[in-house]
């Protein structure tokens, strides 16, 4: 049995008439740029985040960028974030001329670890990002704690965590600010790329608004040097589609999750934090043979990815800044052994029961 990774046409199935209605819409009206489906989007999706406001951006890199930008921070600071997460998390802050300041894992959730977060935290420090990885929160609270202690913002990547909680608080709503992606594959996607910044701070919003569109304070009035990135009307409208069945296919991630937790033997699972609401946009296993592993299920006809095998500190683009391997463990124990196995909510049961015999299979002949 063939068990893609991901299927999103088969996802989507079931709401393709009112995607395609909705972009009709947008075609007939001729409107494609900061309109009425990104204004209505914004007002739709800022509840989500649990905050006030929304400003849709092209992409989950940008949301991050702007968001760093309107929190103030400038060329030459330092925002700390961690090396375990996709590189564009780096790379955002990289595009404001800061420096990228590391700060390793929690070995179970794989989130920031607030008790090694003071000694990555430096005079320059003007901004934490911490990544909510694979859909489950951060530790937010301990967070927090320490940053507003210090005066430092805080700015969420919640790229991957839509709907995900701690203690009936939606992400997004813990920070100074909050950036989301809509990339095609996330658990609310368009079909194309987009992003969302999110906050409670009116005026934070409206700096984002200006900086998306060339810094601009009206038509040709440019206050400041921003930037060409804002949410198109044809994504916005896609996105509101889905957004109403965003609940329900969180529901479905949730349960096949379940699945996969009561049957997987062998090897090691993630791990849901108490209080926390894990969303699984990716449900990552663990094994010290990792690559044996992926290579079996290729044989299966099973569809794998690896979620991050180079962890960022690692990566050529941020050699200059001098990290070896050994400089942050967790992260790069993680990188080393991660394989994140089908699950969305076009997910079978018999492609599942397949995942499951064929992860069992292996542990097994491992072990012995």
């Amino acid at each position: 049995m063939k068990v893609p990774f991901n299927a999103i046409a088969v996802q989507d199935a079931a709401i393709r008439d009112a995607i395609v209605a909705a972009m009709s819409r947008v075609v007939d009206r001729g409107w494609f740029v900061l309109g009425e489906e990104g204004e209505a989007f914004e007002r739709e999706f800022a509840p989500v985040a649990g905050c006030a406001h929304a400003a849709g951006v092209g992409s989950g890199t940008d949301a991050i960028r702007l968001a760093l930008e309107a929190v103030g921070v400038k060329p030459g600071d330092d925002v700390v974030t961690v090396p375990m997460t996709a590189t564009y998390t780096a790379l955002a802050i990289s595009m404001l001329g800061a420096r990228p300041v590391f700060c390793d894992v929690e070995p179970r959730t794989l989130n920031l670890d607030p008790a090694k977060l003071d000694a990555a935290i430096t005079r320059r420090t003007r901004a934490i990002v911490p990544v909510h990885l694979h859909g489950q929160c951060a530790d937010v609270r301990a967070i927090g704690a320490i940053a507003s202690a210090r005066g430092i913002p805080v700015v969420e990547d919640c790229a991957q965590a839509v709907l995900a909680s701690v203690d009936g608080h939606p992400a997004g709503s813990f920070g100074t600010a909050a950036a989301f992606s809509f990339y095609p594959t996330k658990n609310l996607g368009a079909y194309g790329d987009g992003g969302a910044v999110t906050s409670n701070d009116a005026e934070l919003i409206a700096r984002v608004k200006r900086l998306r569109n060339g810094g601009q304070s009206a038509r040709y009035r440019h206050e400041a040097t921003g930037v060409n990135s804002r949410l198109d009307e044809v994504q916005a409208a896609v996105l509101r589609v889905k957004l109403a069945h965003l609940a329900a296919a969180t529901d479905a991630r949730r349960a096949l999750a379940a699945r996969y937790d009561a049957a997987l033997a062998g090897v090691t699972l993630p791990h849901e934090a108490a209080g926390r609401r894990h969303v699984f946009h990716l449900y990552a296993i663990r094994h010290p043979r990792r690559d044996a592993l992926a290579a079996a299920l290729a044989g299966a006809g099973i569809g794998t990815l690896v979620h991050y095998p180079v962890p960022v500190h690692l990566q050529p683009a941020y050699a200059p800044l001098g990290h070896a391997r050994g400089a942050f463990p967790e992260s790069e124990r993680a990188a080393d052994e991660l394989l994140s196995l089908p699950l969305h909510p076009g997910l079978r049961p018999e492609q599942q029961n397949a995942v499951i015999d064929a992860v069992n299979a292996f542990a097994t002949t491992a072990a012995r």
